[in-house]
């Protein structure tokens, strides 16, 4: 049997989703099955797939185990690194947009984990023991998959926990750019919008009074560094770390970034994905501190060219 406790993070969500969401080898049918099985309960009890979570519910489960080859993580070589840095306790890359960060059920192997054991396979003992962890080998923080830029892996445990210290404890500091739709009328800024998942689980909204899910304080703040026809250049720090937050953060002011198709409108230049770059991240680590950049990839160079032409 393993135990779960629902922390207030993840209290209002429905069971299943988000057992799919930890478990994360299974498909959402597969867990409903368990479920209606009796395999999952909460409190002693059996539940509904419907059920919502409730922060304390204590959740037991029986047989949520794959066979070992199905949590077998897979070294790929095939993936190409841009590494910016490397020493023996931590990694810094330039990650490509396109790469999704750690496998899943539907990706279990073109990933930038897989790639990362390619070139270091002792980091495969690299992580905190909870639900999932051995998927996520060094990963202490994320970008998603179309967001291109600076992302470090631990290489040690020591590492690791350091590191995750400094991204829950708010003291490694983070600028991106971005290319956003419109001309803002503030020009410098601080979006201070709190944020929930949808009722669908599949994006993130503003929170309002009568958002169902856990709500989570989130603050952007926002530099135009130049206006160009109907768009705007636009750096971005994030100083909460909320999934989604800077893409629905400018949505909800009006400018979606450039190729977002969820938190925008499907974009008429064809650009292949966000236009959303982590170019600086810094932090400390051993009484070091460390300052890393990414250049601006191709696809933001080609799209600025294009739109400075048609002005």
């Amino acid at each position: 049997m393993k135990k779960i406790i629902i922390e207030q993070e993840n209290a209002g969500q429905r069971i299943d989703k988000f057992l799919a969401r930890e478990f994360f080898l299974y498909s959402r049918v597969e867990i409903i099955k368990k479920i209606k099985k009796g395999e999952v309960v909460v409190n002693g009890k059996a539940i509904k797939p419907s059920y919502v979570l409730e922060e304390g519910n204590v959740i037991m489960l029986e047989d949520f185990s794959r066979k070992e080859s199905d949590n077998d993580l897979f070294a790929n070589n095939d993936i190409q690194l841009d590494i910016l840095f490397e020493n023996k306790d931590i990694v810094v890359i330039n990650k490509q947009a396109g790469l999704q960060v750690h496998p899943s059920f539907n990706e279990k192997k073109n990933t930038l984990v897989n790639a990362l054991l390619a070139r270091y396979p002792q980091i495969i003992n690299v992580h905190d023991g909870s639900i999932g962890a051995e998927l996520r080998p060094g990963i202490v923080h994320r970008l998603d998959k179309d967001t291109s830029g600076v992302m470090v892996i631990a290489r040690n445990t020591e590492a690791f926990n350091a590191l995750k210290e400094n991204f829950k404890n708010r003291t490694a500091e983070k600028q991106y750019l971005a290319i956003a739709k419109g001309i803002f009328v503030e020009k410098e800024g601080i979006i201070e919008k709190s944020i929930a998942k949808s009722s669908s689980y599949k994006k993130q909204i503003i929170a309002r009074s009568n958002t169902k899910t856990v709500i989570r304080p989130a603050e952007t703040h926002f530099k135009v560094l130049e206006e160009i026809g109907e768009y705007s250049f636009v750096e971005v720090m994030p100083k909460t770390g909320r999934t989604h937050q800077i893409r629905i953060h400018l949505a909800s002011i009006g400018h979606p970034i450039v190729g977002d198709n969820i938190y925008g409108k499907e974009d008429e230049n064809c650009v292949s994905r966000q236009l959303l770059h982590a170019e600086k991240l810094k932090f400390s680590l051993f009484n070091k501190e460390y300052d890393f950049a990414a250049p601006l990839p191709q696809d933001f160079k080609d799209f600025l060219e294009k739109i400075s032409k048609e002005r």
